[in-house]
Parts: C-alpha cells; structure tokens; sequence
C-alpha cells in the first residue's frame, strides 16, 4: 500500500541539524517530572493515610478527585493550548501542576488533599495537548510517531525514579513528607524556565538550520486559522480518537493503580520496597513505545499510507497485549512479570501511535483541542475503570481473570472504532 501524496517530499534529504531532537529531550525531562509529581503521592498514601487517619474510601476520594480534575483539564487546557501556542499554554500548565504539587505539603484534611489533586489536575491534564502539539511542530509526519514514542517513554520513567526521588528527600536529606512535596517543586520550577528560554516555533527559534527547516516543513501546507470547538464536536475524526482513548487509557491507569496491590496479594511482594519488578515492567513498556513509534514511523518512510501504517502497528501493538490473558494463576512472580511487561510496552506502543492519529488527520490550530477531547474521554473512562474493578474484585474475591481479559480486548475495539469512524485517516479540511 503505497501512496504517492506522502512521497511529495521525498526528495528533502534528511539535514545534518538536530534541533528538533533537543525539543524532544526537553519533553521527555517534562514527561518524567510530570510523572514524579502525579505518582509521589500514591507511594505516601500508606504512612500518610496512617498520620492522617484515612479510611480506604478516604483515598478513593481523594484519587478521584484528581481523575475528574484530569479529566475536565484537558478540555480546557487543550483549547487554551490552541489558542495561545505551545509556548505559552505549556507554561501556563507547569505552572499550575508545580502550585498543585507544592500544595499538597500544606494539606491537613481530605478536603486539603482533594483540593491540592485538583489543581494539580488541570496542571497535568496540558502535558500531553502540549507534546503532540508541540511534536506537529517540529517533526513532519513521516518522523512524529517516533518523536512522541521518545516522549511517552517518560511516563515510565517517572514512575520508577518516584521511590529514589522521595528516598532522596526524606532520606538523605532528612526532610518530612510535608519538605518533601515543597521542596521536590522545584523541579516543575526549573522545568519551567528551560520551557520558556529553549521553546519555540521552528521558524522563530533562530537556530534551525534551513535545511533542517526544509525537513520540518515539507508535508504539505496546512491553512493557519483557530478552530472552535463547534467544528471538531461535529467530526467522526475527533470522535475516532475519542473512543479509543475511552476504551484504551483505563488500562495505564489500571496498571499504575492497581499493580502494587496486585503483587502484594498475589506473591506477597511490596512494589514500593522491591523496586525490581517494576523496573523490568516499566522498562519493557518502554521499550515498546520507542518501538511502536518506530515502525509506524518506518513504514511511512518506506511509501506505505499513514493510514496502513499507524493501523497495522496498533494492531500489532493490541497483540502484544494478549499475553495478559495468562498471569492469572501464574505462581512463577518473574513470569508474570515479564508477561505484564510485554502487555504494558503493546500499551505503549499502541500510545504512541494512537497520539500521533491527530495531526495526521487535522491542522495544527486543532491538534491539542482534539488531544483534549481525547483526554477527557480516557479520563472518564479511567473513572468508570477504577470502580468497576473494585466491584468486580469484590465479586470474585479478588481474581482478575474477567479484568485481565477486558484489558485485552479493548484495543481491538478501539482499531475497529477508529478504522469504522475514519476509514482513510485522510486530512480534513476544517
């Protein structure tokens, strides 16, 4: 399947310049610290809930509360990203999340908690409207999927550099959990300012090279206009992406929620103290985000649509996910670390390509509204997520075979979404 109009610019070369690879490396720092900031808590929760005297429904509270504030971020954050740019919406948005995190070193109550996750919220829910935004920006479409694979791996690294970040305060440094929450926003504060001294439009930088420029460039040209919400709501398009992160992000979340509860049931292993299963996990997720970007990337390059490309490797990537249908049961902890691994880089990989549907389909002015919209839909379907699972491991005395199998099948309803809402991908003309 090989489609003339990707080969248009087929003879710009690839440059010697590499700038847009530093925006990439500054996203993936702003994906970790994003990531640091959203997980420290959930390492806290157990001392914190002992001082505090939280019940478990407590934390179910506050937990939720940072979802639904997620959630309805990124409706605002994606238009706010829009309409202002990368660079100035993104700022706005590490602004927020930096207050949100230090807040919580202020909190007393469950309601302070709840108060602090939902700033905190709003803050993140602009991480990834920016990325994709910014990546439409720098990176023509044949390269983009590998750039956001690059960027999405820092999800995971985050999460696993949470545990020494906490032990870098509390333990080395002697500090208080409460320190701890103050302090550590200073990342979100140095981010912030390597966010407004290195950001920018390609052609407004200054330090693209015109050859590099040339290659940023040359996907065809796309008219420069802002686009209302009443225009992407009406799309079968936006509703594409929609859907498949409705049906696709539950399962990060899952994953990122349930997973220590998981092994301490099942094999009696603290994830917050035996850091070696979750490095394997989470190093194999991303593995596969690099890797899915990859092919998808890959493909492109070699003539083939983008259309056939990002859909072949999604479906490649819900395949990898099956291996979770055997964990259950497993007595081997190190087998079903692996095979949770393997389900967790398809997870990513489908990710990366998934995120990277947008700007194929619509004009950059749109890109992050779309993202957000997405966003808001994978929020709520998190939520949904987070309550069934409680009420079916309630119902089945703890056994994740029926969730385990859901997990599995979501992805090929979400190629089947996408494939029936938008057959050909193809650029819409807003």
């Amino acid at each position: 399947m090989v489609d003339a109009s990707t080969s248009a610019g087929a003879a710009v070369a690839k440059p010697a310049g590499r700038r847009r690879w530093l925006i990439i490396a500054l996203l993936f720092v702003a994906t970790t610290i994003n990531y640091i900031d959203r997980t420290m808590l959930g390492l806290l929760a157990p001392s914190l809930g002992q001082e505090m005297g939280w019940s478990e429904n407590d934390y179910g509270t506050i937990v939720t509360a940072f979802q639904a504030a997620y959630a309805v971020g990124f409706l605002i954050m994606g238009s706010l990203i829009d309409r202002f740019g990368p660079r100035i919406g993104y700022a706005i948005a590490i602004t927020i999340w930096t207050v949100g995190h230090v807040a919580h070193g202020f909190a007393s109550s469950v309601a302070g908690f709840m108060a602090a996750r939902v700033v905190l919220g709003v803050g993140e829910a602009g991480h990834f409207p920016s990325i994709v935004r910014s990546s439409s920006e720098w990176f023509p479409q044949k390269e983009r999927a590998l750039a956001i694979g690059w960027v999405n791996s820092g999800t995971t690294i985050g999460v696993i550099l949470t545990a020494p970040t906490i032990a870098l305060f509390m333990t080395y440094l002697g500090l208080g959990w409460r320190e701890t929450f103050i302090w550590s926003g200073l990342f979100g504060v140095l981010l912030l300012v390597l966010w407004w001294k290195f950001y920018s439009n390609p052609r407004e930088s200054g330090k693209v090279s015109e050859e590099e420029l040339a290659w940023i460039e040359h996907d065809p040209p796309e008219k420069v206009e802002q686009v209302g919400w009443g225009k992407l709501i009406t799309r079968r398009e936006a509703w594409a992406f929609s859907v498949a992160k409705f049906l696709t992000d539950p399962v990060w979340f899952l994953m990122l929620f349930w997973l220590p509860k998981y092994f301490s049931t099942t094999y009696g292993v603290d994830l917050k103290v035996v850091l070696l299963p979750m490095i394997i996990m989470y190093l194999l997720s991303d593995i596969g985000s690099i890797a899915g970007g990859w092919l998808s990337s890959r493909l492109i390059q070699r003539g083939h649509t983008p259309n056939f490309a990002r859909k072949i490797t999604l479906l490649i990537s819900g395949a990898a996910v099956l291996p979770l249908l055997f964990v259950t049961g497993l007595s081997n902890m190190w087998l079903a670390v692996f095979l949770i691994g393997l389900a967790l880089a398809g997870h990513q990989s489908f990710s990366s390509n998934l995120l990277s549907i947008p700007p194929d389909m619509f004009p950059k002015r749109a890109v992050a509204s779309v993202i957000g919209l997405g966003g808001f839909a994978g929020g709520i379907g998190g939520m949904i997520m987070a309550k069934s699972t409680g009420l079916v491991l309630e119902a089945t005395n703890g056994n994740y075979t029926v969730i385990f199998m859901a997990c599995t099948a979501v992805y090929f309803l979400a190629v089947a979404a996408i494939h029936l809402l938008s057959p050909g991908l193809k650029r819409i003309d807003l």
